[in-house]
Order: C-alpha cells, then structure tokens, then sequence
C-alpha cells in the first residue's frame, strides 16, 4: 500500500466527523497538514529503516561473495594437491554460498525498488505539503481580510445608525424651537391688563378731556367775541 492510499484513509477517519459537522476550514486544513507531517514523519522514519537494511545487506553480500571466492581457492588447492574428494566438498560449499548470494542480490534488489518507490513518493508528498501550507497561509490571509472587512462594515452600519439617531435628535431639537417660538408668539393675548396699565388708561383720558374742555372754551371765547364786535 502507498503512503499516500495510506495517509487518506487517516485523514478520512479524521476528519469525516468533522466535515459532517462543518467545522471551521481553518481546523480542517490544520488537521490534514498536520496528518500529512506526521506520515511525512513515519514515512522518512520508514525509509531509514529500510536503508539501514540495505546497508546490513549489502556487507553480508560483500562476505558471502568473498565466502565464495575462498571456497574456490581451496578447490583449486584441492586439486593441486590431488585430492578431488576435497575439491568437490569445496564447490559444494561455494555453491550453497552462491545461492545465498543469489538471495541476498534479488533481496537488495527489492529493497531498492522499494526504496526509489519511498523516495518519489516521500517527494509528492512534500510537494503537497508544501501546497497545503502555502493555501494554509492564503486562507488564514484571506480569513482575516474577511474579518477586518466584516468589521469595517458593522462599524459603518454603527456610524450610520449613529448618524440617523443623531439627525432625528437634531430634528427634535428643532420641533422643540419651533413649537417654543409659537408658543411664545401667544404670549400676551386675551390677558387683561394689569392695575397699572388701567391707570395708565385712565390717565390718558382725563388728558383727553381736559384738552376737550379746553378747546371747547377756546371755541366760545372766540364765538363771543366775534358777537361783540358784530353789535358794535
């Protein structure tokens, strides 16, 4: 199984209650980076592993090979010295040992296979990771512009409504001035007058009849003397 077939179904099994109950993007996309990290992780664990192996497995060919090569000098020692008994043992000996070289080659063979296998995949998987933190970046960017933006709007609609309850005070204001000013032009009427102003009133007409009287003397003094000089 590939890391990435297996790093899905963590995730899936992670996250699946969290899409049900459509939780915050930003959790989602934390969560999957951080599964990603943790493979990541587990997976150059892996690949350490599986080099060290190879490593064991490559000295043990490098001894089973000069196994092999020693076994064949001791055939050909063995036959220089006229014992072919001897020199068969030998090459049944370095026979077996090729066998267990021939196992050890197709071994480190698959273990290399394997190994480019982790390498591209390891790759990919860095490069997706990459990806993810760079869109984790330009979410939480595009998150908090969100926010500010939402934040700009509700003061402006604060403002607003600040500004229509400040306009309908204002016209208040003015209601109260102008009602204030009609009522003070009613000031005054159908009010009797006072005590001084009938005196006052009084005044003015007994100057008005003296001055009557007056010139109602004038008049006849005048008329009496025109008489006289008429009988004269």
């Amino acid at each position: 199984m590939g890391i990435f077939s297996r790093m899905t179904d963590i995730i899936n099994s992670n996250i699946n209650a969290m899409l049900d109950q459509a939780e915050d993007p930003e959790k989602m996309v934390r969560l999957i980076i951080q599964e990603m990290e943790d493979t990541l992780v587990e997976v150059r664990s892996s690949s350490a592993r599986v080099i060290a192996d190879r490593k064991a497995a490559t000295r043990r060919l490098e001894q089973v090979r000069e196994e092999a090569q020693s076994w064949e000098r001791k055939a050909r020692l063995a036959i220089a010295k006229d014992r072919e008994d001897l020199a068969r043992a030998a090459l049944q000996e370095k026979r077996a040992i090729e066998e267990e070289i021939a196992v050890v080659e197709a071994e480190l063979a698959t273990t290399d296979e394997h190994i480019n296998q982790l390498n591209d995949e390891v790759a990919q998987l860095q490069s997706k990771l990459d990806d993810a933190r760079a869109k984790q970046k330009a979410l939480l960017m595009r998150g908090k512009t969100v926010q500010s933006r939402i934040k700009v709007k509700r003061q402006m609609q604060r403002e607003a409504l600040d500004n229509a309850f400040h306009r309908f005070e204002h016209f208040e204001r003015r209601m109260d001035t102008l009602e204030s000013q009609l009522e003070a032009m009613d000031v005054g009427r159908d009010v009797p007058p006072d005590l001084a102003a009938q005196i006052e009133s009084l005044e003015d007409d007994e100057n008005l009849n003296d001055e009557l009287q007056r010139l109602k003397s004038e008049m006849n003094d005048a008329g009496k003397s025109a008489a006289g000089n008429d009988s004269a």
